[in-house]
């Protein structure tokens, strides 16, 4: 249906037109052929990029699509998003929010439980200004923050307003983040599987990915630009998709879900 109505407006306005009447979620998408059949989809998020420049080049040497994503303090991000752009793959923002452990900094900018409406909206105005091209932002820690929803609507009422969609990275059992999204009617999606708690279990969650896939048609797996991953990933990707697995970016998720809905 997404699709469709894009195509629409291609056909029915001038090119220009068309992109501007397209909210920023689609406007910014990396398209991606998807087979006639039935195949199963796999998103591979990669948080923290930006920080480590080394590791951020390298995760953005990854098999298209991933969908990269930038933390908005990290250093020269306009030319660190335009290389990641370049290679194929989609940008969100990776948005620093309060977790419930006072001993875990979520670093400069976060959201927090503390802080008034018009508090929020300016922190979060100032991240989303830290580069362009991005389909919408997901969570960086976040565990107290996504448990309150009177707050989370105030950040997902904004983003809606902008055209952008969410990504809940689930970093605890009391986000209310995607259902709040859902509520609201905008683009969004969660995430499934967590890739690298530890370089030991890697294996183990590719392979619980490709199970969550397999049954749902659809899984979002959350990684990070760390040696292990990325080499992982290297092996992995190819001979996955070799084997029926589609890697799509988290917009075609997200459009495959609202049609679904």
């Amino acid at each position: 249906m997404i699709r469709l109505f894009a195509a629409l407006l291609i056909l029915l306005c001038p090119p220009a037109a068309a992109e501007e009447a397209l909210p920023a979620w689609q406007a910014n998408a990396v398209e991606v052929d998807l087979p006639d059949y039935v195949a199963p989809m796999i998103a591979i998020v990669i948080d923290d990029m930006g920080v480590n420049r080394k590791m951020t080049r390298k995760a953005i040497e990854l098999p298209a699509p991933i969908t990269a994503s930038f933390l908005p303090y990290a250093g020269n991000l306009e030319s660190q998003t335009a290389r990641a752009k370049a290679a194929g793959h989609e940008l969100m923002l990776h948005m620093p929010m309060q977790p419930f452990s006072p001993y875990k900094d979520a670093g400069a900018g976060a959201l927090t439980v503390s802080m008034n409406e018009s508090e929020i909206l300016a922190a979060l105005d100032s991240a989303l200004s830290a580069f362009d091209g991005k389909v919408g932002i997901n969570n960086h820690m976040g565990s107290r923050f996504t448990a309150n929803p009177d707050l989370m609507r105030i950040v997902l009422d904004e983003l809606n307003r902008r055209g952008l969609l969410f990504l809940d990275s689930v970093t605890s059992k009391y986000s209310v983040g995607y259902e709040t999204a859902r509520e609201i009617g905008m683009p969004a999606a969660k995430r499934q599987v967590f890739l690298d708690n530890t370089a030991q279990e890697i294996p183990a969650r590719l392979k619980e990915l490709e199970r969550y896939a397999s049954k749902h048609g659809a899984a979002i797996g959350i990684g990070h630009p760390r040696k292990a991953t990325v080499e992982a990933l290297q092996n992995w990707m190819p001979d996955a998709a070799e084997r029926g697995f589609v890697f799509v970016p988290v917009s075609t998720i997200a459009a495959h879900q609202a049609d679904e809905e």
